[in-house]
């Protein structure tokens, strides 16, 4: 391996670790590739990149993740009609569904209030959500399409969605570099420009405008992972009408005190 060049050896040394070797190998080169031009040697580059992988994705999943277990325990739970509540448990697994346990059914009533029918949801940067669409009201027959950067989470998640009743995909991408252009009704981007941020400062904008949606949902972490929230939702609340300045679109604002949603209906 030291007949590699730095790059390689980089993101071989990333991939093998078990908190990051699900990661897509692309955004570990994309990442590693500018930390490598701004650290002194390899090994500081090789921290940069984990660390900036921490906060876009480390930080908010358990250690564990038995996704094995979890298929077995909703396998058995569809047809016993309690599917929500293994749901439930496995989302408290991920920090960004976690926080949103107490609110989900009234957080997915008032998203969907004015936009149904739903026949098409694009979920970017999912995370756990996709486990969320036993509180969707969906129309019969959607179809529900869902991408992060975790191979092994979209396997997961893949194997999910036939349970739920739904026809879609679970793919590994990297917004900051391609969104799925097939048109649909409605796209989350739930918690996640803070963190594709992380990656590209000027991301938010270019989703907000190029995602293939009629809605869009775009929402905030009303509090830190530490519990620090004084000042997070006026923060975000300025940030996205930053992101927003100068365009017609409708916007709904739903405020939670662990989360700050938007609709925005162009």
């Amino acid at each position: 391996m030291a007949d590699l060049p730095p790059l390689d050896r980089l993101i071989a040394a990333v991939l093998a670790s078990a908190k990051y070797r699900a990661i897509d190998p692309d955004l570990v080169r994309r990442i590693g590739a500018t930390e490598l031009t701004k650290r002194r040697n390899l090994k500081e580059a090789i921290k940069a990149t984990k660390d900036t992988l921490h906060q876009v994705a480390g930080a908010f999943q358990d250690h564990d993740m038995p996704y094995t277990r979890w298929l077995e325990a909703l396998q058995e739970a569809n047809p016993q009609g309690d599917l929500r509540s293994v749901c439930r448990e496995i989302m408290g697994h991920h920090a960004s569904t976690r926080e949103r346990l107490p609110i989900l059914e009234e957080l997915y009533a008032e998203v969907f209030a004015d936009l149904f029918p739903i026949t098409s949801v694009l979920d970017l940067a999912c995370g756990l959500n996709p486990l969320a669409l036993p509180w969707m009201p969906l129309a019969p027959a959607a179809t529900y399409h869902a991408c992060d950067i975790d191979a092994d989470m979209m396997s997961f998640l893949g194997a999910f969605l036939p349970l739920a009743g739904v026809q879609g995909t679970a793919t590994v991408c990297d917004v900051t570099q391609a969104i799925p252009q097939e048109l649909v009704d409605l796209a989350f981007l739930l918690k996640a420009i803070p963190c594709l941020e992380q990656i590209d400062k000027s991301i938010g904008r270019r989703l907000l405008e190029d995602i293939p949606a009629r809605h869009i949902v775009v929402s905030f972490p009303g509090k830190s992972l530490g519990g620090r929230g004084k000042g997070m939702l006026a923060h975000y609340e300025a940030h996205f009408q930053e992101l927003v300045a100068g365009t017609e679109w409708a916007i709904r604002r739903i405020a939670f005190p662990t989360e700050l949603v938007f609709v925005i209906s162009r």
